[in-house]
């Protein structure tokens, strides 16, 4: 039997070992909690392809208040991620917080992944942008003519690339450069948000991207791009800010996409006048799918007017475009060379509008004087179809050149309801000619010609882009930043 005193010490000892223990374990579970390596939430998203490692950008030194910069976090993250390459890749987690940040270069195999509560604010330090030369296909820089300032995310020379979150955001922070482009100030050509040069399989998708300086997302020089799930938004008052940009590229893929833009929400590309024909390097093979455009001075989807290399086999289908000033636009003119041909839209769905349709064969703006007004555009087999259209002010303008026809326009299956004060010449078609059935108001006639049985042509095979899967990934996102 135990005496009295000792049982009740031994108790007494036990119940501070077990409250030494609840001690412990409350200590561990705090710092748990406050251990982003420790305490995180499992996120599965879509992607061309898995990493086999993971980092977060405050393991670089990044601090997430939207005061400091985080530049060099970040191109120290992705310097040191790119040695693993070739051991399965790598993803840089950006996770809650506001960054703020210069120009940064990508690498390849890489995944950089941008938390739903975590936004990427650009620098508006100018010496936190490099400079980076010209494009070759354009031979001078858009805003100015001497050279450009790199994008806020950059890469050139990339295989298997993928910039990707669960919505989470990218400030241009653009009003500065905005301001600078008003005031004629700007020596060389503005930063863009993204761009993307010479790679091969690229994703961008799942992010809000606002105020970029200049064009949001563009693919340049590249191939095998899908870009899907964005939302773009910037003052509609405010130029040059097109929503993506295809440039030169092939076996692209854009869907799920909603842009309110003070440009053009898509302008695919290839080149500017004497630089691009010399380049010579077309988009091709292009699929836009359920889009939704707000831009009340600018396209739906613009062909140009850069388009000296070429442009097509493009399919552009369910597009919803409100309050913008036209839905598929070509622009081309005498200088341009090039072609726009294969060409397939159809399922649009259209409200306010200046116009439904329209081409322009008098884009003036020149790269420089040394254009050759003898190098004229192609413009064939330009396809429209179903289209449901309200509150239009004019139908179409549809202008080609004197002595280059646009040729092969064919529009069906559209009804188009006019504005309160519409204009009252409906279709304007000079230069033009082509086919077209049930269409009302009836068409102009260089349209008249009856299209064949069961309206214009849409392809029903697939593009190689289109049959790419995207794989299950995962990534560790921290409970508290």
């Amino acid at each position: 039997m135990d005496h009295p005193r000792k049982s009740t010490k031994t108790c007494v000892t036990m119940m501070k070992i077990s409250a030494v223990i609840v001690l412990a374990l409350v200590s561990l579970a705090t710092v748990d909690a406050m251990n982003p390596r420790l305490s995180s939430n499992s996120l599965e998203f879509q992607a061309i392809n898995c990493r086999k490692h993971s980092a977060l950008l405050t393991e670089f030194g990044g601090v997430g208040d939207g005061v400091t910069s985080n530049t060099h976090a970040f191109r120290q993250a992705i310097e040191h991620l790119s040695t693993l390459a070739a051991d399965g890749g790598a993803q840089l987690v950006v996770p809650p917080g506001k960054w703020l940040t210069g120009s940064f270069n990508l690498t390849s195999h890489f995944t950089l992944f941008i938390d739903k509560e975590a936004t990427i604010f650009a620098s508006q330090n100018e010496s936190e942008w490099p400079l980076v030369t010209v494009l070759p296909s354009y031979g001078r820089g858009r805003d100015a003519p001497g050279g450009r300032y790199s994008s806020l995310i950059f890469g050139t020379n990339l295989t298997d690339v993928v910039i990707t979150g669960n919505n989470g955001t990218m400030d241009g922070q653009g009003s500065y450069w905005w301001e600078k482009f008003h005031k004629g100030e700007l020596k060389v050509t503005r930063p863009y948000m993204i761009e993307i040069m010479y790679s091969d399989q690229i994703q961008i998708s799942d992010l809000t991207l606002i105020n970029s300086p200049s064009w949001f997302v563009h693919p340049i020089y590249s191939r095998n791009v899908i870009i899907q799930g964005l939302t773009i938004l910037a003052p509609v008052t405010v130029p040059n800010t097109d929503g993506i940009d295809p440039d030169s590229c092939s076996n692209i893929r854009i869907e799920d996409c909603y842009i309110v833009s003070g440009d053009d929400c898509i302008a695919i590309k290839s080149g500017w006048d004497e630089y691009g024909i010399k380049f010579g390097m077309p988009t091709e093979n292009l699929v836009v799918r359920r889009l939704t455009c707000i831009s009340p001075d600018s396209a739906g989807i613009a062909l140009g007017s850069e388009m000296s290399g070429g442009i097509r086999n493009i399919r552009i289908e369910n597009v919803t475009a409100i309050n913008t000033e036209s839905a598929v636009r070509i622009k081309t003119a005498r200088g341009r060379g090039g072609y726009v041909k294969d060409i397939f839209v159809r399922r649009m769905f259209l409200t306010t509008m200046k116009y439904v349709f329209w081409m322009t064969g008098d884009y003036k703006s020149h790269a420089d004087d040394k254009f050759d007004p003898s190098a004229l555009p192609v413009i064939k087999n330009i396809n429209y179809r179903d289209v449901v259209a309200e509150n239009v002010t004019m139908s179409a303008n549809l202008a080609g050149i004197s002595g280059d026809l646009f040729t092969d326009i064919c529009v069906s299956n559209v009804k188009i309801g006019l504005s309160v004060k519409p204009k009252k010449v409906q279709w304007n078609c000079t230069d033009i000619e082509g086919f077209s059935s049930d269409v009302d108001p009836p068409p102009c006639a260089p349209l008249a010609k009856a299209a064949k049985s069961g309206g214009c042509d849409f392809p029903e095979d697939k593009l190689p882009i289109e049959n790419v899967q995207l794989k299950s990934c995962s990534v560790e996102i921290p409970a508290f930043s």
